[in-house]
């Protein structure tokens, strides 16, 4: 998935569990039969001494005294008799309570035992649906007549559907949508392109032989990869380091998600411990530099003249980070505060990128890209996720920055929800839905795109991407469309009127535009990529070793690393090991907090070593930006300032 990623595993935060809820149950239900006890005793008590009072009264009226002391004993005794009336109705009624409460409690008790039961049918039968579906999966891999099974969904169409069963027995919470609400706001028809052909058009990179009939650049992407295509000169090329194209295939464990996933149906998913059994050997801050899998966009974008052709490559752009999470339902680790990343291409591609873990609760991260190709991108993501029991939301907060050199525009846009469906029963898959708004803060153009959320019954493709690039004053001027897994096209509106009402009172824009221009195409993953986390060609290197990057770095990481080598059991071991590890820095520094307190004296906090916390002017949000030195301190090898959190 993307940087939205998957479930946290920063367990190291957990204390031990309280006790069970049926010891929890017996204890209570022991303690209020003690008391019940207790009452029938003060009871009985009562009754003696009352009796034994009026005895004792009886006894001094028998007695010669005077007639004042005579009336004295007369008005004791009558208090002693409303003493009796009072204590046998208190008796009376305690006795009524006490045989209640035994009927009740038997009563409670019996419920309470069916409904323990049934809990544990429930979660007994849930379990073997779980283990009979891991089983028919690896006897259908296993199936000696199919050699090429279909593990990935057919992308020529987005994706196979889930199966009816799976989609409509989703709870009311659940994020399907009736087909009404996938429908666009507009509607786009193809104009005649011989009325509108430009004269004098000559661009690069046109393909087949048409005419480009409108000025956005058209790089004629094929279907074969073109990991190289920013490369000025295939000479070039064979400088550069030959990177890694295979990691050790993912071992065949059976995975039991129910065991782990029934007693957290609700809670922050930073707080539930997660053994590396449900990760993929990547931390979230190499997953956020997956979104400059497809960084040409932007060195395209760089190029352009026009602003709103340059939008059109950032909006593609901001789609293309999700085409890496189609298949991804791993998740990944979650980094430890003042853990880093960093990918530095700048002689490959021109460009060099930092993350640090700025944050630990909420987990954040902070990420600053350069490129000497025109531009300089930088974000801090925050993830919110919640178990819902058949699905998994995760939603990315924090705004993506991204500013071109010679131009000065300045785009800004957010993520969308993730959403991880099948959590329990089924195969998982992914979907993404909301609206991105992308808006040039020089310009005041805007792009907004729609990521239709999965319908069954919708007629569209799976994965829809919808949106219109507007100008200043509203104005349309390009179209996009084409799904995050797969493509983005872009065309050129020439005329555009208000369409007739819907049933639902609703007027749709109708857009005549020329034909349309591909804008970006996903790259095939690689050759036995199902075998190897469904990683990309890019994301295959990014843990690959490295020298001379800083000690916090995430390809230092011995849990991560030992599981990408498929030595499970002992990553296991290791990641509850860094992860106390990290507990005692941060009681250490709870402790000095409050000494600091104690003492009237001001404490600073933790404090990230690269980036620095500022108010931005646009967003008016306060963020972590790159504050320099990085690249300074991995020149001179200086790392003395870095913490050992390894």
């Amino acid at each position: 998935m993307e940087a939205e990623g998957h479930i946290d595993d920063d367990s190291g935060d957990e204390e031990p569990a309280s006790p069970s809820d049926r010891s929890e149950t017996h204890s209570t239900l022991k303690t209020l039969a003690s008391k019940l006890d207790d009452l029938s005793t003060c009871n009985d008590l009562i009754a003696k001494h009352g009796a034994a009072l009026q005895r004792s009264l009886s006894e001094l009226e028998s007695l010669k005294v005077p007639a004042e002391g005579g009336e004295k004993i007369k008005a004791v005794n009558e208090r002693a008799t409303l003493f009796r009336i009072t204590s046998n109705a208190m008796i009376n009624a305690c006795r009524d309570f006490l045989d209640l409460a035994e009927s009740h409690s038997r009563k409670w008790q019996r419920a309470l035992q069916y409904e323990r039961e049934q809990r544990i049918r429930l979660e007994e039968t849930i379990e073997q649906l779980a283990k009979q579906h891991n089983s028919l999966e690896r006897a259908f891999r296993e199936a000696p007549t199919l050699a090429n099974p279909p593990t990935a969904p057919n992308t020529a169409q987005g994706s196979v559907r889930p199966l009816k069963g799976e989609a409509s027995d989703e709870d009311e919470e659940t994020e399907y949508f009736d087909a009404m609400e996938d429908a666009p706001a507009f509607i786009t028809v193809t104009a005649d392109h011989k009325q509108h052909r430009r004269s004098g058009s000559n661009l690069s990179g046109a393909s087949g032989g048409q005419h480009n009939d409108w000025n956005l650049e058209d790089q004629g992407f094929d279907s074969q990869h073109q990991a190289s295509c920013n490369d000025s000169a295939g000479s070039e090329i064979q400088l550069h380091k030959k990177r890694r194209s295979r990691i050790p295939d993912k071992p065949n464990y059976s995975l039991n998600l129910w065991s782990i996933m029934k007693n957290c149906i609700g809670k922050e998913l930073s707080k539930i411990p997660m053994p590396v059994n449900f990760n993929e050997p990547l931390s979230m801050l190499q997953r956020l530099t997956e979104d400059l899998e497809y960084h040409d966009l932007l060195d395209r974008a760089a190029k352009c003249e026009s602003s709103l052709e340059q939008l059109c490559y950032v909006a593609a752009f901001s789609v293309s980070s999700y085409s890496t999470t189609i298949h991804r339902t791993a998740k990944p680790f979650n980094p430890l505060l003042g853990e880093t990343y960093e990918l530095d291409r700048l002689e490959e591609h021109g460009f060099r990128s930092l993350c640090e873990q700025v944050s630990h609760h909420p987990p954040a991260a902070a990420h600053h890209v350069y490129s000497r190709r025109g531009w300089t991108l930088w974000q801090e993501i925050t993830i919110a996720s919640k178990f819902r029991g058949k699905y998994l939301s995760i939603m990315p907060l924090g705004a993506i920055h991204l500013q071109f050199h010679s131009s000065g525009n300045h785009y800004v846009w957010r993520k969308v929800t993730s959403t991880v469906h099948n959590i329990i029963v089924g195969k998982l898959w992914i979907d993404q839905s909301g609206d991105i708004d992308i808006v040039n803060h020089r310009t005041k153009e805007t792009c907004q795109l729609k990521f239709s959320p999965y319908s069954y019954f919708s007629r569209d493709v799976p994965r829809k991407v919808a949106g219109v690039a507007t100008d200043s004053e509203g104005k349309a001027h390009y179209i996009l469309s084409g799904t995050w897994d797969e493509k983005m096209e872009c065309s050129r509106v020439v005329h555009s009127s208000h369409g007739a009402s819907s049933s639902e009172g609703k007027q749709k824009t109708v857009y005549q535009t020329l034909a349309p221009k591909l804008l970006w195409k996903k790259y095939p993953l690689p050759e036995n990529a199902e075998n190897m986390y469904y990683f990309s060609e890019l994301a295959l290197t990014l843990n690959e070793p490295e020298e001379g990057v800083c000690v916090t770095d995430s390809r230092l990481r011995p849990d991560q690393r030992l599981m990408e080598g498929g030595r499970w059991d002992e990553a296991n071991v290791e990641k509850q090991r860094l992860e106390e590890k990290q507990r005692a820095v941060r009681r250490r520094r709870e402790a000095e907090a409050a000494d600091a307190l104690d003492g009237g004296r001001e404490y600073e906090g933790y404090q990230p070593l690269w980036f620095e916390k500022k108010v931005d002017v646009i967003t008016g949000e306060a963020s972590y930006v790159y504050k320099g030195g990085y690249w300074e301190a991995k020149e001179k090898q200086d790392w003395k300032v870095c913490p050992d959190i390894f």
